[in-house]
């Protein structure tokens, strides 16, 4: 019997082939599963599918067009508007089209008990328990959310030297940093391509690197930013936690995304953490896709 795993994202799209043991048959990558309603956003969501799954299928060596036994697909943006799509381009006896952040909490877990915190161009925190009782926070999107986010990092790097160029904000080097990565000869510049197509939200996110960058050359502002770029993502596990678990009870947090590639923001987030008793910060046990290659196994 196979089961297919796929982690569709805003980024990247990982679809991954096991058996009935759990053991790992094939693995493929493609591009980003974009929203359908958005601009060739159907498109490419197939192409992404398509060209993962069968990067699976190939190295599993399998034929392109495989029946499985059954498929859980994680989606960024939610299901809603996918599945129809999905259930077109995969043979699956049974079909499962869920979100992003669950099956990165089954991959992060290993199925049991603990929280994972997201950040990457987005952010959000989801936990599950003993008696398989969930609970979320965050993941309400750019315009409301995202506190803690690659993008939102980035936005208020902006903000910062926005504020330093108009007279009214304290001096950084967060400026000419932005404008050197997009070739912008001012702050307000900056600005304006972020509102261009050319500068999707996936895009900005990208120079969140350059925050910690700043901050590790002296920068107060940027530290600043890291440090309540932690504060957030810890606030959010922080709700989670207390409402799945006891106080002082051992849970495990997991942390997934680009945003724990900055280290000075790893390190302020976890020290933030495992302030509370028996709160342990590391690695996820597996990725996403795993995680719904679990899913599609057990259901």
């Amino acid at each position: 019997m196979l089961f297919l795993g796929v982690d569709g994202g805003q980024s990247s799209t990982t679809a991954v082939i096991g058996d009935e043991t759990g053991r790992l048959l094939g693995r493929g990558e493609a591009g980003p599963c974009n929203h359908v309603a958005s601009d060739q956003g159907r498109e490419r969501l197939v192409a992404a599918i398509t060209a993962a799954v069968s990067q699976a299928a190939a190295a599993a060596g399998l034929a392109p067009d495989v029946e499985f036994a059954a498929a859980v697909f994680g989606m960024s943006g939610g299901p809603a508007d996918k599945r129809e799509v999905i259930a077109s381009l995969v043979r699956a006896r049974r079909l499962e089209v869920t979100d992003d952040a669950h099956i990165a909490l089954l991959g992060a877990t290993a199925g049991g008990p603990g929280v994972v915190v997201i950040s990457g161009t987005g952010s959000i925190a989801l936990g599950r328990n003993a008696g398989a009782k969930t609970a979320r926070a965050g993941g309400w999107g750019y315009v409301f959310g995202d506190e803690g986010s690659g993008f939102d990092l980035v936005r208020q790097a902006l903000r910062a030297a926005l504020r330093h160029e108009e007279g009214w904000g304290p001096p950084t080097s967060l400026a000419a940093r932005l404008q050197k990565a997009t070739g912008a000869a001012s702050a307000n510049e900056v600005l304006h391509l972020f509102y261009t197509r050319d500068w999707p939200r996936d895009r900005v996110a990208t120079l969140a690197p350059l925050v910690e960058q700043a901050a590790l050359e002296g920068d107060p502002i940027a530290r600043n930013l890291l440090q309540q770029a932690a504060q957030q993502l810890s606030t959010l596990v922080a709700s989670v936690r207390s409402q799945l678990f006891p106080k002082g009870s051992p849970v495990y947090i997991a942390t997934i995304g680009g945003m724990f590639q900055c280290k000075m923001l790893s390190e302020f987030f976890r020290l933030l953490v495992e302030l509370e008793p028996g709160s342990t910060v590391g690695p996820p046990k597996h990725d996403p896709a795993q995680g719904a290659l679990l899913q599609a196994i057990s259901c």
